[in-house]
């Protein structure tokens, strides 16, 4: 591993930007884009900076797919994630503004159906709480109804809700979600007869003249210039198919370029105001979507070390810090083998914008904060030899948490299932449905209902315990399976956890609790 006294070193004589310049120049974010593709792996990436309502960059670099030709250029499509975010705050904002809904509306009048798991959260639960993160559920509680593809539909998450149990008390502690911006877009219909899809294309694409952006990729008039995602599998650099998310559009499915991402951040930092003047949302809505609502922290983070962050929170639809003495305004977004990255600051009339085909959030890191700090009076950085040493200590954290949690050794040795029969049946969970293992030959297999790729062998690692290796092996996902008996010893249910604490939070395996289907009576 790289020590990280190697790139405080580089600081001597490898800046990225010159410590003189007021600004950086194209060649400056060239040779910053260039090393960023080669150190972080990242076949290709754009870039996007706003400055004083001018498009300052706006440029691809590297391929749209690994081991081509096709160049990424400014126009090509990226699936920018829960970087949709913000967009379904907007649409709500603009709501608001009409008098159609306000923010601290409690939920439950527009949508009856309604719950959560405890009845005064739900009694209580208000719009606002729908955007910010502290519901009491646990971080991605719930995704599993959408990654991988499924078939559940919006009603189906809505019914699911009241089946997932809070991990916090309401409103005390920020948890990412994305099912509960699903339904603040589902109170869009409830207000205006159309759909999420339909009012966000009408009402902030069409006016921003983001043609080339779509909602949900199904939407895209074009697909000639799309970037395909990339993980890392097997050490190597490895294509992926795209995950289509129509489902939880609201929270993650927008597809737009770097093009049509500048209009959009040119607006915000406009405070609604698009670029040809028309005001899509108040100044004072906007105000509001930037105002702290959950309290976020900040100790124990390299990166807020560095750029002297004091406080963090996040507002709706956005994460609010300080950094190097000033209001930044950001968010991420992230799908298998694609993540991006907005950051405004509004002191500065600033914005900048990364999207890539990797699912390296590091990358996204070292360019945005070495182009922000170019336009500050802090001190000028390395960030992508920063962030390549932040990233391999948080590798090797990882590793040493995985190593923590492993089963002895010797437990796969002292211990296979004498009856694995035993272990086959139909089992349901209440909110993600049910799940199958069966016995062929002498392996034990899991699949889950609603989609087609989960499912992988069991290998026994210890006494009711299995590992199920997913056979779709990009997922990274690989979880135990620990089987619970009743009191005449038949196996009754099972419960899981991923196996890595790499595995991305949206396989929210902790949060299942299958139970045993009863067979039926037998037909006559």
């Amino acid at each position: 591993m790289t020590p990280f006294i190697r790139g405080l070193a580089a600081l001597a004589g490898a800046l990225s930007f010159s410590a003189a310049a007021a600004a950086p120049t194209t060649a400056d974010i060239d040779r910053l884009a260039t090393r960023t593709l080669k150190e972080f792996a990242v076949p290709g990436l754009a870039i996007g900076v706003v400055k004083d309502g001018k498009v300052v960059l706006a440029k691809g670099y590297g391929v749209r797919e690994q081991g081509g030709t096709a160049a990424v250029d400014a126009n090509t499509t990226f699936a920018i994630g829960s970087n949709t975010k913000a967009f379904t705050t907007a649409a709500l904002a603009i709501l608001v503004d009409e008098g159609k809904i306000h923010w601290d509306d409690r939920v439950i009048d527009y949508l009856p159906d309604f719950r959560m798991w405890d009845p005064y959260v739900t009694r209580e639960f208000r719009i606002r709480d729908l955007l910010t993160h502290r519901s009491g559920l646990g971080i991605g509680a719930g995704d599993l109804m959408f990654v991988t593809p499924t078939d559940f539909t919006r009603d189906d998450l809505l019914r699911a809700l009241r089946y997932l149990k809070p991990v916090s008390s309401f409103r005390s502690r920020f948890a990412y979600d994305n099912l509960l911006y699903v339904i603040a877009g589902q109170l869009i219909p409830v207000v205006t007869g159309q759909s999420w899809e339909d009012f966000v294309t009408a009402r902030l694409l069409k006016p921003l003249h983001m043609d080339d952006c779509a909602v949900v990729d199904t939407r895209l008039a074009d697909r000639s210039n799309m970037a395909a995602p990339h993980v890392i599998m097997d050490g190597k650099v490895t294509k992926i198919p795209a995950l289509s998310i129509p489902l939880v559009a609201p929270a993650g499915a927008v597809n737009c370029n770097v093009t049509g991402m500048l209009k959009w951040v040119r607006t915000q930092l406009g405070r609604g105001k698009s670029p040809d003047g028309v005001q899509l949302f108040s100044a004072a809505q906007s105000a509001e979507m930037w105002s702290p609502q959950t309290i976020l922290p900040t100790g124990a983070n390299e990166r807020l070390a560095l750029t002297h962050t004091h406080f963090a929170s996040y507002g709706l639809g956005w994460g609010l810090e300080d950094i190097d003495g000033y209001k930044r305004v950001s968010h991420n977004g992230g799908l298998p083998g694609m993540v991006t990255h907005v950051s405004l600051v509004p002191e500065l009339n600033l914005g900048v914008v990364v999207l890539t085909n990797q699912q390296q959030s590091a990358a996204l890191e070292a360019v945005s904060m070495q182009i922000i700090e170019a336009y500050t009076n802090a001190p000028k950085r390395d960030w992508v030899a920063t962030s390549k040493a932040n990233l391999e200590k948080r590798e090797q954290r990882m590793k040493e948490a995985d190593a923590a949690s492993a089963p002895p050794a010797d437990n796969a040795k002292a211990w296979t299932p004498s009856d694995p029969g035993a272990y086959a049946g139909t089992f349901k969970d209440p909110w993600r449905g049910e799940a199958t293992v069966a016995l062929q030959g002498n392996v034990l297999t899991l699949t889950f209902s609603h989609t087609n790729a989960l499912s992988g062998p069991l290998t026994p690692v210890g006494l009711n315990l299995f590992v199920v290796h997913w056979n779709d092996r990009s997922l990274n996902a690989d979880a135990y399976v620990r089987f619970a008996t009743d009191y005449s010893g038949k196996v009754s249910g099972f419960t899981m956890q991923a196996v890595s604490a790499s595995t991305d939070f949206s396989y929210d395996f902790q949060d299942l609790n299958f139970s045993r289907v009863a067979a039926g009576p037998a037909a006559d």
